[in-house]
């Protein structure tokens, strides 16, 4: 049968000299009592601290107490035949047990922790762990038979072999610390069948230490780190701290970028480069400076400002696009307006820095809920075969353009249809022209719009490849490339068009394509092209080159839509098929109409012999070769040149 509960046990009055005199005669018996019942899972340097802090704060708080299970309310005394334990012991003992089961306590989220419960503040020890001396294979054993008691089991236990307690006073020890079940704590200790006598061991001496290093390396991390972060809180406390606006007068810097004179004169409206209508006339370079300040709302002084300032700090509402290799910073210096004005729905300013044209675009009537648009565009060096025109708007598939002053008609033409002659398209006052379809929208490519700029020296063709500013169309060699011109170039570039999709958004400035080769096909199958298309960028970098054969076509021949080359080899920042760089060879796998393939190749004319090896071996004098294959044939294809060097395809 189950005993009955247990009571609290009483004790005699006890005053603070008494309890500290039990406590320094009992000190490294506490200790020991305090160590054994602290979990073992807070690790030995921390327990030894713990269990030390534990006994030196066991001390009543007044002058005189009883000992009672909250340390409030007195009880009765012990029956007379009970054997009387020192009152000043037995307060402290009972402290010592309840805070050490505190302390095993795991922490809870919204309750606020017990002090034994944190690391002890005193005793503090720097720079060293100190542990207790190793016992033996028993001492481990039951060290390690603790570990997986619960703490009132551990406490149970400890008091019956160290404090050598009858059952009936441990589980008022128990009882007194806060434990619900004192007789199930007892019968789980009685599982631990170690010796009592193992409790004396060194193993459970906090008072006879062992000292060692801690992690040196550790430590000196985190002290650079803490040296660091002090550091850097001195220095913000101290340029916090100065008069002003946190910086001082007499400091030879400059004060913040915001607060800067030139960088508010780039951004206050009035300060805009402005370019009357006649200075191109008479301007030494043919450029964007050259270009006039136009549109119909040029004096709006709140518009260009806030196009200025989200420039210079676009918010989270500005939806920014950037061609590769462009810097997005605010202006440098006041920049050159070239166009504010109403364009369709939206209200558009376009700005020229030097380096970079930006466009800034809202809605007609400011509405902040609509948001803004931010685009950069990089067009440094840019000449009068290059600045001819630039999207002002764009939306719907469709976009406009702002053309140059000298450009005097501008017409559209369809890429893929050569043989149909171009339309013009009208311009307003400000050199804005009528909407017409983006050939960045059409993903299947039954059309491709493309406009030709006429001045008074030649007519360039331009597309719009996704950015600010269109890409110009050329054919030729890349010694002496040109303007489009002609029916035979025109249909080389209604075959090349579609391939243009490859270089989008890509910051390209011009895109060049002139046939390298012509080849008789074997089996009387006609005359193939095959052609070296190079798209040059802005930055320099990132160039395209992509080399393609055009096989003849039954829709070509009939006058109708043709379709695209094939793709042979392509690179990217390679000087193939440059004016650095002028050869270029490629090769692909062909089938015949009689239903045979072959391995065909061509290079440009610098190449003496071609040379196939792999899944196909073959030789050809020239720069033309082809050589009979199976469908899923792979060749390796190198040529010589006629100064004797050895050069592979394109890739």
């Amino acid at each position: 049968m189950r005993p009955l509960p247990e009571e609290s046990s009483a004790t005699a009055p006890v005053d603070v000299e008494r309890a500290e005199a039990a406590l320094v005669e009992h000190y490294p018996r506490l200790v020991r009592l305090g160590y054994l019942v602290l979990p073992p899972s807070l690790g030995r340097n921390r327990r030894v601290l713990t269990a030390h802090s534990l006994a030196q704060r066991s001390l009543p708080l007044g002058r005189r107490t009883a000992f009672t299970a909250d340390d409030r309310v007195p009880l009765p005394r012990r029956p007379a035949d009970r054997t009387v334990v020192d009152p000043g012991y037995a307060h402290v003992r009972q402290r010592v047990v309840s805070t050490a089961l505190e302390a095993g306590r795991p922490l809870r989220r919204l309750a606020w922790p017990r002090r034994s419960q944190l690391p002890p503040l005193l005793p503090l020890v720097w720079g060293l762990r100190l542990f207790p001396h190793s016992g033996g294979a028993d001492e481990l054993a039951l060290d390690q038979a603790l570990s997986a008691l619960s703490a009132p089991a551990r406490a149970a236990y400890v008091l019956r072999g160290l404090e050598g307690l009858a059952d009936g006073e441990v589980r008022r020890v128990l009882a007194a610390a806060g434990v619900a079940d004192p007789h199930a704590a007892l019968t789980e200790a009685d599982a631990v069948a170690a010796s009592y006598a193992l409790l004396d061991s060194t193993e459970f001496d906090p008072c006879s230490l062992q000292a060692r290093p801690p992690d040196l390396l550790r430590r000196r991390r985190h002290a650079k780190a803490a040296l660091a972060a002090v550091a850097a809180l001195l220095v913000c406390g101290a340029l916090l701290g100065l008069p002003g606006n946190g910086w001082g007068r007499d400091l030879a810097s400059a004060p913040l970028y915001s607060r800067n004179p030139a960088a508010e004169q780039a951004l206050e409206p009035a300060a805009l480069a402005r370019v009357p209508p006649w200075y191109w006339q008479r301007s030494p370079r043919t450029d964007f400076t050259a270009w006039p300040t136009r549109g119909d709302r040029t004096d709006d002084t709140r518009l260009l400002r806030r196009a200025l300032a989200v420039w210079a700090r676009p918010g989270p509402a500005v939806r920014s696009s950037t061609t590769p290799g462009t810097p997005v910073g605010p202006p440098m210096g006041p920049p050159q307006l070239l166009y504010a004005g109403e364009v369709g729905p939206a209200a558009v300013v376009l700005f020229y820095d030097g380096l970079r044209i930006v466009r800034y675009a809202e809605a007609r009537d400011a509405d902040p809920a609509r948001g803004a648009a931010l685009d950069f565009a990089r067009v440094d060096s840019a000449d009068a075969s290059s600045a001819d025109a630039l999207i002002v708007s764009r939306g719907g598939g469709t976009v406009r353009y702002l053309t140059a002053p000298w450009v005097r008609q501008v017409s559209v033409r369809d890429l893929l249809a050569p043989g149909l002659a171009a339309r013009p398209l009208h311009r307003d006052r400000n050199g804005v022209t009528d909407v017409l379809a983006s050939p960045r929208t059409a993903g299947d490519c039954r059309s491709w719009s493309a406009v030709e700029m006429q001045d008074a020296t030649a007519t360039r063709l331009l597309t719009d490849l996704g950015e600010l500013a269109p890409a110009r169309l050329t054919s030729g060699p890349p010694s002496a490339p040109h303007d489009v011109s002609g029916r035979a170039e025109r249909e080389s570039w209604a075959r090349t068009a579609c391939l243009l999709t490859a270089v989008r958004s890509r910051g390209v400035r011009s895109v060049n394509s002139w046939p390298y080769a012509r080849q008789w096909l074997p089996e009387g199958n006609g005359f193939a092209q095959w052609l070296c298309t190079r798209a040059e960028t802005w930055r320099g970098s990132g160039s395209r080159v992509l080399a393609q054969f055009q096989a003849p076509s039954a829709q070509s021949a009939a006058g109708g839509a043709v379709p695209p080359g094939t793709v042979a080899a392509r690179a990217e920042d390679s000087p193939a098929c440059g004016e650095r760089d002028p050869r270029v060879l490629a090769g692909v796998l062909w089938k015949s109409h009689g239903g045979r393939w072959y391995v065909l190749a061509a290079g440009s004319t610098e190449f003496a012999s071609l040379t196939t090896s792999g899944g196909v071996e073959g030789r050809a004098q020239g720069h033309l070769l082809a050589v009979r294959a199976r469908a899923g044939d792979r060749a390796r294809l190198n040529g010589l040149l006629a100064d004797g060097r050895r050069v592979g395809a394109l890739r």
